[in-house]
């Protein structure tokens, strides 16, 4: 009896190391993706966004106003994240990834227009601070014991508000609503951080290391932390950033 114990539980002991380990290796493909994706982005926005040259690509000199290219970085990449979303099932790991990488390269040209807007100090700041948050919040996410569903779907409900308000804004063009509407945004996020990390925590546990779906999964688990971090980061900016 003493030794089916001991098979039982050195087994079952065995089995939570193999969970682990494919949940880390899961875990740390999904961060390289989303750290290849905004190393890409920076560079790209830096690029664009300190060259008149490049950036003459996107806005016209002469009315200083956006042309055909300038309108397709802005909105282009709300197409994208829908076409990886809506096509996650029929999309090869191979095109996901292919459209994640061309998707951050589209999303620096859009963000190279924050150096207008913004002194290249005070963006280089707000960067850094908002990966120290982002770390912080992801290292909360990775190793709390709490489970954050129900804080999840109330910040999930936060964000659908803060879209709509951001949508009525554009109207109003309220300064005032703006701050408050940048203001719950880095709350959202920053408690959407901690979520995601450990829904895809929980995600790679039950993954099949080498699988086609997991190389699918880690890719879109890239794709939403990058979009925790960059709403973050803009936030912030709005809310700290030094005007030129």
């Amino acid at each position: 009896m003493e030794n089916n114990n001991w098979s039982f539980n050195s087994i079952q002991q065995q089995s939570t190391v193999d969970t682990s380990s494919v949940s880390k290796t899961f875990i740390a493909s999904v961060f390289s993706w989303m750290g290849v994706a905004l190393a890409i982005s920076a560079v790209t926005a830096y690029v664009f966004g300190t060259d008149m040259s490049y950036l003459s690509y996107l806005i016209n000199e002469a009315t200083g106003k956006l042309n055909g290219l300038g309108y397709f970085v802005m909105f282009a990449p709300i197409g994208f994240v829908l076409l990886m979303s809506f096509g996650f099932q029929r999309l090869s790991s191979t095109a996901l990834t292919a459209l994640f990488l061309i998707y951050a390269v589209i999303m620096g040209m859009s963000l190279s227009f924050i150096f207008l807007a913004y002194t290249t100090a005070s963006v280089y700041v707000i960067f850094s601070v908002s990966a120290a948050m982002f770390g912080l919040m992801a290292l909360v996410g990775y190793t709390t014991k709490t489970d954050l569903t129900k804080m999840g779907s109330l910040l999930m409900m936060a964000l659908i508000g803060i879209i709509i308000a951001a949508v009525v804004n554009m109207f109003l063009r309220s300064d005032t609503m703006s701050y408050v509407i940048s203001f719950i945004s880095v709350i959202v996020f920053t408690g959407l951080t901690a979520y995601d990390v450990q829904k895809l925590k929980e995600i790679g546990a039950t993954s099949e290391a080498g699988s086609e779906s997991t190389a699918k999964m880690s890719i879109m688990g890239a794709l939403t932390l990058y979009l925790d971090f960059i709403n973050l980061f803009l936030a912030l900016l709005r809310l700290f950033g030094s005007r030129k």
